[in-house]
């Protein structure tokens, strides 16, 4: 499912107009992508948490030559889904 799919079954789901299911999900990656950017983390009862980790940095090696490389250190964006979701997609 893209962007435009989910905001067409948002607006079904919810009776809402194309738009303003738009509005909705862009004001909730807004709020959701701020918060992750202070460090807290965002949390949905029944469906998951996003939270931010810190990847260290640490050595790969070039696929094509086969060289290692130092890959930097990162902060990257973790998912944890909650039960209800993990319950419903077995």
């Amino acid at each position: 499912m893209n962007k435009a799919e989910l905001i067409d079954s948002i607006a079904k789901d919810a009776n809402l107009t194309k738009a303003d299911a738009k509005k909705a999900l862009d004001a909730f990656v807004k709020a959701t992508t701020k918060s992750l950017k202070k460090g807290e983390r965002v949390a949905l009862v029944g469906f998951g948490s996003f939270s931010v980790a810190r990847r260290s940095q640490r050595t790969g090696r070039n696929p094509q030559t086969g060289k290692p490389i130092t890959i930097k250190a990162k902060n990257v964006v973790k998912f944890k889904p909650g039960s209800d979701l993990s319950d419903s997609v077995q």
